[in-house]
């Protein structure tokens, strides 16, 4: 009874068009009205905890750096760079796409960011081309949530706070999973795209390469400074946002020019307004999450897959499962901070590594904003590509099939994640 009521409240405000954000907190009184223990002063206290820590000081930087790039020519520049590299194979400006998406990835943590930085250069590029609108725009939605498990995710720093699991570790262990997202959804984009009538843009020469490569050099920079300040301990995954943040602003105003002083209040305006709706959200869900655990519904969600718990993978498979079924009503947020502190102490129980659980969690949550009706990666790059929703949703489907795959991989094959992570972490 407790954990219908708890679906209804939350499922019945969505319905009626609520925010989510505020579909959490209803869904927080609901069970407070139910258990008859409301008390206004509960809801507030943790709405204020939920947005309390230091490590979720990271996203509004990681925003912020991501915001500044996009204005300052530091995305223009990695998909120039991409363009002379690749742009030349047949169906290149997809492989362009990929790897652009790739290193933007690593320099922002935010797939909807990226997505649209490379819909509003790429989508109209791949249309001229010759290749379908539909099927370009899916193509670039799903190699954009790759920013979900390539460092510095800003979802692996949710799942490292809620988790109580090392975000530097989860970093790590994100790198070769989402290379490998990468190279998948390049042979299925080899696959799909063979037979376009497309004509190939002219082979770059090296020298141009090397214009572009020498042109971007201070935006490729910013990754490795990333990586490479977390593995020897120079600084925090909170500390590095605001590197991160910093750097970008360096790079866009003294060194590349094109960020002028008084832009900036609309690169900070536009980082303000997308940190205030994930950090709510973020603050939102503690008051249902706090309820969750009051109520013992802990108990009740985790017996869906308490079931599977005496095969490892057969569990892993089932929380994927119930994550892409979620997903389909849910945003990342949300999912992560209710779903998490239930399913990893069943994950943990079961002898399952914690950073193998949060990296593939986090596959099957970027995964799930590709799925409608609330795909919001998907609602992202219509928007600003100017497809029709319907025509993205089509065009996704082979990419989500990739996705599918990698998530099965990394199901039977737990040492692609913590083989790598543990090769590059030393230990």
């Amino acid at each position: 009874m407790t954990l219908a009521i708890f679906l209804g409240c939350l499922l019945g405000s969505m319905i009626i068009g609520m925010p989510i954000g505020y579909a959490l907190i209803m869904s927080g009184i609901g069970l407070m009205w139910h258990l008859d223990f409301f008390d206004a002063q509960i809801v507030a206290q943790n709405l204020l905890n939920g947005a309390d820590s230091f490590p979720l000081m990271a996203i509004p930087f990681f925003m912020l750096a991501g915001e500044v790039m996009n204005a300052g020519g530091l995305s223009r520049r990695i998909v120039n760079l991409s363009v002379a590299m690749v742009g030349h194979v047949r169906g290149g400006l997809g492989f362009v796409a990929i790897l652009a998406a790739a290193i933007l990835a690593s320099l922002s943590g935010s797939a909807a960011a990226d997505a649209a930085a490379l819909s509003t250069i790429l989508v109209p590029m791949m249309i001229k081309a010759g290749h379908a609108p539909g099927r370009s725009a899916g193509l670039i939605a799903s190699a954009g949530i790759s920013a979900l498990i390539i460092p510095p995710s800003i979802g692996f720093i949710l799942l490292g706070v809620i988790g109580n699991v090392s975000i530097t570790k989860l970093f790590i262990a994100g790198i070769f999973p989402g290379l490998l997202m990468c190279l998948v959804l390049a042979v299925t984009w080899y696959l799909v795209a063979r037979r376009d009538p497309v004509e190939p843009l002219p082979r770059q020469s090296w020298g141009k390469v090397g214009r572009e490569a020498r042109d971007g050099i201070w935006a490729l920079l910013l990754p490795f400074i990333i990586l490479f300040g977390l593995r020897l301990g120079v600084f925090t995954p909170t500390e590095a946002g605001v590197i991160a943040a910093v750097y970008a602003l360096f790079v866009a105003i003294v060194i590349y020019r094109e960020l002028k002083v008084a832009d900036l209040f609309a690169v900070f305006l536009g980082a303000a307004k997308t940190t205030a709706m994930v950090m709510f959200l973020v603050a939102a869900a503690m008051v249902s999450s706090w309820m969750v655990t009051v109520a013992g519904l802990t108990d009740q969600i985790g017996s869906i897959v308490e079931p599977f718990a005496h095969d490892p993978r057969l569990l892993m498979l089932a929380v994927v499962v119930l994550v892409l079924i979620v997903g389909c009503a849910m945003d990342m947020v949300p999912i992560i901070l209710i779903m998490v502190p239930v399913l990893l102490p069943t994950a943990k129980a079961a002898g399952i590594d914690p950073v193998y659980f949060c990296v593939v969690f986090m596959m099957a949550t970027a995964v799930s904003l590709l799925t409608p009706p609330v795909g919001t990666v998907l609602n992202v790059v219509a928007g600003v590509s100017r497809v029709p929703l319907s025509r993205v949703i089509t065009g996704v489907f082979p990419f989500i099939a990739a996705q599918f795959i990698v998530l099965g991989l990394l199901i039977v094959f737990p040492s692609i994640v913590t083989g790598p992570a543990q090769f590059i972490s030393g230990q």
